[in-house]
């Protein structure tokens, strides 16, 4: 009853509000106080409000952006479906769950739904993937439907290339219109047909690979990549679709792509939140000589903040921004993955698991002792800004996968945990003091702000 009414209240809300955005947005506001169903929901509308009261924001020129650049019907649809039920209903069904089995239960799932690709980009762990994996239409949609019941309605896809599988995908995100969608693509399979076909759904968010400037992203991922990336946008934005960015940065491309010339560039194309990753060493051959060095990681650090305060974009780093998530998030506490052959890993970096989706539901997937040993160990690190199990605290991830029986899910040549340590353990040694150094001045800043 309570969703019905607060689904009705919302579609009268934007009609109302779309009479004057600018003028509006503190009573939008006020209105969503009744949906924070957390901490962190409560700060998040905290900013909210915020940028309503000062129009000179990046956050409030962001919120007008939202309003300007997106169909009125596809907003209305991913605020129902993030709002009300990822972070309301959602989150009332996991805490139940949470409790009463005493696992993870994660707010998004990202699933592989084929291990298929028409790139093979340098560095990429993908690239020794078998081309034939793919996880059936029925599948994927009972593991969503499952996802449901539990509270999860957030679904994000990676690969392989996902939409070498688009249209499977857009069809479930039409049976589910109550979901959010989100591929991690390299955008060349993005045409103006498809982008058409995306205001249609509303509920259906590309998340364009990107790696800086036509040479570096090119360099990277091959000739006319970063054109088709571009092109990709600009069909997006002519249809008012939402999209973002996903950039991993590396030793060759971090201050590029932490630059205010970069992010200027994709606001210019219209992205709307960005998304980066360090680049990690995966694989038997992968190159450690593109791992970050502490000082890009540090820039990384204060740039995202940056950005955050003066750009009218969203941007996050899935490694430095471990203080607002409290550490790592893999293994289920926030979200999981589930490979192209089935395989339920904790995260998408972390190539082991013991147990499958196929054959179970996923709540009995999500009982796995992998899963249980990230639980007992998270955070993995009393310093928020060396939050991963691999990439800060490699030991840790040695424990673990022992501890579990967990098995390598490399498929080109299984790597086992002890070979990866030796080639995270290095970087980890590095970044060490820095973080410390920056924890220490985040805790310094806590205490003054009282």
């Amino acid at each position: 009853m309570k969703y019905a009414v607060s689904s009705a209240l919302l579609k009268q809300g934007f009609k109302y509000l779309y009479k004057n955005p600018e003028k509006n947005l503190l009573n939008l506001a006020k209105w969503a106080e009744r949906f924070t169903a957390d901490s962190t929901s409560e700060k998040q509308l905290q900013a909210f409000r915020e940028a309503a009261e000062d129009p000179g924001s990046a956050n409030h020129r962001f919120i007008m952006r939202i309003f300007n650049e997106l169909e009125p019907h596809i907003l209305e649809k991913i605020i129902r479906n993030f709002l009300l039920n990822a972070n309301w209903v959602g989150y009332q069904k996991t805490k139940i769950l949470r409790k009463k089995y005493n696992i993870n239960i994660p707010w998004a799932l990202l699933i592989d739904p084929t291990s298929a690709c028409n790139l093979k980009c340098v560095g990429c762990w993908a690239a020794d993937y078998k081309k034939s994996d793919n996880l059936s239409y029925d599948t994927l949609d009972r593991i969503i439907s499952e996802a449901k019941e539990m509270g999860i309605y957030m679904f994000l896809f990676s690969g392989g290339e996902p939409l070498m599988r688009k249209g499977d995908l857009l069809k479930l995100a039409k049976k589910h219109s109550d979901a959010v969608f989100a591929p991690f693509t390299n955008a060349t399979l993005i045409d103006e047909k498809f982008a058409a076909e995306l205001n249609k759904a509303g509920n259906f968010i590309p998340i364009i690979s990107i790696e800086g400037s036509r040479e570096e992203t090119d360099a990277r991922r091959g000739k006319g990549t970063y054109d088709a990336c571009i092109a990709a946008m600009r069909h997006l934005r002519k249809y008012k679709v939402p999209f973002g960015f996903s950039t991993c940065y590396h030793r060759n491309n971090t201050e590029s792509v932490g630059s205010d010339a970069y992010i200027d560039k994709m606001v210019e194309e219209g992205a709307l939140f960005g998304w980066y990753f360090t680049y990690i060493p995966l694989g038997r051959d992968a190159d450690t000589r593109l791992i970050a060095t502490p000082q890009q990681r540090e820039y990384m650090y204060h740039r995202v903040r940056e950005i955050r305060k003066h750009k009218p974009i969203f941007v996050l780093d899935f490694w430095n921004d471990g203080e607002y998530v409290h550490g790592c998030i893999a293994g289920g506490r926030q979200y999981l993955h589930i490979n192209a052959n089935g395989d339920v890993e904790p995260c998408a970096f972390i190539h082991y698991s013991n147990t499958s989706i196929h054959g179970q539901s996923l709540l009995e997937a999500l009982k796995n002792s992998l899963f249980k040993e990230y639980k007992k160990h998270q955070p993995c690190n009393p310093n928020l800004l060396r939050p991963c199990p691999m990439f800060d605290n490699p030991e840790l991830l040695v424990e673990m996968v022992h501890k579990s029986n967990a098995v390598s899910t490399h498929p080109a040549e299984p790597e086992p945990v002890e070979q990866l340590y030796k080639k995270c353990k290095p970087a980890a040694d590095a970044w060490a003091p820095v973080a410390d150094r920056l924890w220490k001045a985040h805790l310094r800043q806590q205490d003054q702000e009282g």
